[in-house]
This record gives structure tokens, C-alpha cells and sequence, in this order.
């Protein structure tokens, strides 16, 4: 569910310049020249991360200029992809997947829970600005559902009551391990490896 946004909206600030000119062109020389608008989807990850996890009009008309196109151009990658938020969210961006097999191992309790400790509503941002729950669809972890993808990490294995207890470290600012949360090794089957057996414990993932 992509949040919903106003480019005219009084959150939207004038101006936006982005602040590393090296990332900037370096993203730029990718590509060959006469090419610069394929820089597109990277400028606007970079103004993201630049803009506290979302992007303004402002970032958008800015990159329009650089890539030598028309702001529209710049507006419909940024419409289309819901990776993009075009609408100020919360310091962690926790997006729960929803899909059938997340579904079926109980994505419905991890968004429940969720909603119970934050004190709101999926599509909504707590009051402090720390927290903005999105339900989306398959982040491609199916077989280590439920999930959930918070900024740029992976949650994997959860629990409702484990999905709190990372709620609450996170508005402490401590670390969190991504990745399984009952430390399982990548996509690992719960019984452990079924194929090469003898390599795995040589790596020490057994």
C-alpha cells in the first residue's frame, strides 16, 4: 500500500539540494552519455535517504534538472514504485508483508501486534514520528515468513510477542539482529540442512 501523498501539501518544502555532489555524479557517469535520465531510480533512492526516508517535490524537480527531462518524468517513476514514499513517514519504515505464505503463518497477529503497541493503524505514523506500519505485498522472503522489512532490513521467523520486543529496542536505540529472529541460517530448512550435509557443518551453518 503505497501512503498517500499531495504535492502541494504545506509538509512539502520550496527547495531541495542534494548534499553529496559526489554520489551524484557518480550515480550520473553510469551511465553513457546522452543516457542520464536512466539515473532516474538511483537519484531518487539517494534523495530519500538524503530526506529522512521520504521524498519531496521539490527532490523530484531537482532531479528532473539533472537528467535534463521533463518533471512529470521524474513524477511518474516516483508514483509508480511503491518503494518510493512521496509523504514524510516515521524514522523506521516497517513494512509487513501480507502475502498468502506470511499470511498463513501469521502475518495477521504480527500486524495485530503491531498496532496494539504502537497505537495505530496500518497506514498510519505514531505521534512521535518513530514509527510508520504499511502492510505490502511479497518482500521475496516467503520461505522464512512471517517477515517484515524495516528501512533497509529484514526481520524473518517472527513472533508477535518477538515483533514487540524489537518495537521497543528499536525506540530505545539499540541494535537489533536482522535476518531470522530464531537464528535460523538464510533460508535454511527449519530442521536444518537436507543437501549437503558435510559442507554445510565445514562452514559451520549446521
Amino acid at each position: 500500500m503505497k501512503k498517500p501523498f499531495d504535492l502541494k501539501a504545506d509538509y512539502q518544502p520550496e527547495k531541495f539540494t542534494f548534499k553529496n555532489k559526489k554520489a551524484v555524479q557518480e550515480i550520473i557517469a553510469r551511465y553513457p552519455k546522452g543516457r542520464q535520465r536512466s539515473a532516474v531510480m538511483p537519484l531518487l533512492d539517494l534523495a530519500q535517504r538524503q530526506n529522512e526516508n521520504w521524498i519531496p517535490r521539490a527532490a523530484m524537480d531537482e532531479i528532473a534538472e539533472i537528467i535534463g527531462q521533463p518533471p512529470i518524468k521524474v513524477y511518474e517513476v516516483a508514483t509508480f514504485y511503491s518503494m518510493y514514499n512521496l509523504a514524510p513517514v516515521g524514522k523506521y519504515l516497517i513494512q509487513l508483508c501480507g502475502t498468502t505464505p506470511c499470511w498463513l503463518c501469521g502475518s495477521a497477529d504480527i500486524m495485530k501486534s503491531c498496532e496494539q503497541h504502537l497505537g495505530i493503524h496500518n497506514g498510519e505514523t505514531t505521534k512521535d514520528n518513530l514509527f510508520t506500519l504499511t502492510e505490502v505485498e511479497c518482500l521475496g522472503a516467503c520461505v522464512n515468513a512471517p517477515m517484515v522489512q524495516i528501512n533497509d532490513d529484514y526481520y524473518e521467523d517472527l513472533t508477535a510477542e518477538r515483533m514487540v520486543e524489537i518495537l521497543e529496542a528499536l525506540a530505545a536505540g539499540k541494535d537489533v539482529p536482522v535476518g531470522s529472529q530464531t537464528g535460523r541460517k538464510c533460508s535454511m530448512a527449519c530442521s536444518g540442512p537436507t543437501t549437503l550435509e558435510d559442507q554445510a557443518k565445514k562452514a559451520g551453518v549446521a
